[in-house]
């Protein structure tokens, strides 16, 4: 596995793979300021998210470029809603209710339905990696959203979209980035289980 992540770097320059790094480093720093409920998850967030659209757009995954492009700026969004700067009481970890995930499959269908349209007005020739990359983008989008609001279904979404792009980040690959979101689901996971815990004391 390692002499398989080795070669995927063997041509790319070096400028690449350390842009690449910062991803991987700051992209598991935010998860875990966010496993803990601290603000910091979100400017840690914009710097990973910003250095990833650059490289998937030079690549032209563009559906992914979009993704990362709402990512930066719910990492805004996120970081002002965690703030205790904020004039509004203190976010609490909560479940969703009947309307918010009304809400989340609606941001879910028009990710997908915008991310689709997105390849078709590039004229990109859709394979089933695309596909996998409209469904995950879908998922990701609404698991943001989610996160921003405390609540605890953005750790299901990131589990199941995480664990969906170790393979196809290999596919592409950016072998540092499926080693990442390998990181990412495991953590993601360990979030769940942690705030699942705090909303059960609070029963």
């Amino acid at each position: 596995m390692l002499e398989f992540l080795i070669d995927q770097y063997k041509n790319v320059p070096l400028w690449k793979i350390a842009a690449e790094a910062i991803v991987f480093v700051f992209g598991i720093i935010s998860v875990i300021y966010a496993r803990k409920e601290n603000v910091l998850a979100y400017p840690t967030g914009l710097v990973c998210t910003v250095i990833t659209v650059y490289l998937l757009y030079i690549a032209h995954y563009y559906g992914e470029v979009i993704l990362n492009t709402y990512y930066s700026v719910m990492s805004i969004y996120g970081w002002y809603k965690w703030s205790k700067k904020t004039n509004q009481p203190d976010l609490k970890i909560t479940r969703t209710n009947k309307k918010e995930k009304i809400i989340g499959l609606g941001i879910f269908a028009i990710t997908a339905i915008i991310t689709y349209g997105v390849y078709v007005f590039f004229d990109y020739h859709l394979e089933i990696p695309n596909y996998i990359d409209i469904f995950t983008s879908g998922l990701f989008f609404t698991a943001m959203w989610y996160m921003a609001l405390k609540k605890i279904e953005n750790w299901t979404l990131f589990i199941i979209g995480d664990a969906i792009a170790v393979p196809l980040f290999l596919h592409r690959g950016y072998g540092m980035l499926a080693l990442q979101y390998v990181i990412f689901t495991i953590l993601a996971l360990l979030a769940y289980l942690e705030w699942r815990k705090y909303l059960a004391k609070q029963i």
